[in-house]
């Protein structure tokens, strides 16, 4: 020991764990908020807007411009390895994905690097679609159901529980 110096201790985890909201249209904000707590992780709400939250050390709001994918351009450059990203959106998933992060859909559904070259196609087809007029019937993704957001809360907490294991 070297004198007048203190020994630091290095935590075990010098990059913990946290959650990434893509907060806008989030319809799984409460469910997020009771994990939180539940397990002790922080969570950022990203929106271009204001959004009630409630106050507590572990939620965080951060309200961006409103220019086009700040949101997800804030969430993609915070992401890594120790980030679960809640998003629909398939190309923000995407690039969460290609820094390690965990990426959720509000209705559980785990986005993986096996399932969103699938998912990107299938956005950039009905884009077509839609742009062309030919798509018929749908009309866009089914009503958000309490299966969906019992299903998002198994999942949460699936996932947080395996990435804490990982420490």
């Amino acid at each position: 020991m070297y004198p007048g110096r203190r020994l630091q201790l290095v935590p075990k985890m010098s990059n913990p764990l946290i959650i990434l909201v893509d907060g806008d249209a989030c319809p799984v904000k409460e469910e997020i908020f009771k994990v939180c707590f539940r397990y002790n992780v922080p969570a950022v709400l990203v929106a271009n807007s204001w959004l009630r939250i409630p106050r507590h050390e572990l939620l965080t709001m951060k309200v961006v411009s409103d220019g086009f994918d700040a949101a997800d351009d804030y969430i993609a450059d915070e992401a890594n390895g120790r980030s679960i990203v809640i998003t629909s959106d398939i190309l923000l998933a995407d690039r969460c994905l290609k820094v390690g992060a965990c990426v959720l859909s509000p209705t559980g559904k785990p986005f993986t690097e096996d399932s969103i070259g699938a998912a990107i196609a299938t956005r950039a087809i009905m884009n077509d679609l839609r742009g062309s007029g030919d798509q018929q019937g749908g009309g866009g993704p089914a009503p958000f159901s309490k299966g969906d957001r019992s299903r998002f809360l198994s999942v949460l907490d699936e996932t947080i529980v395996r990435m804490q294991r990982l420490t």
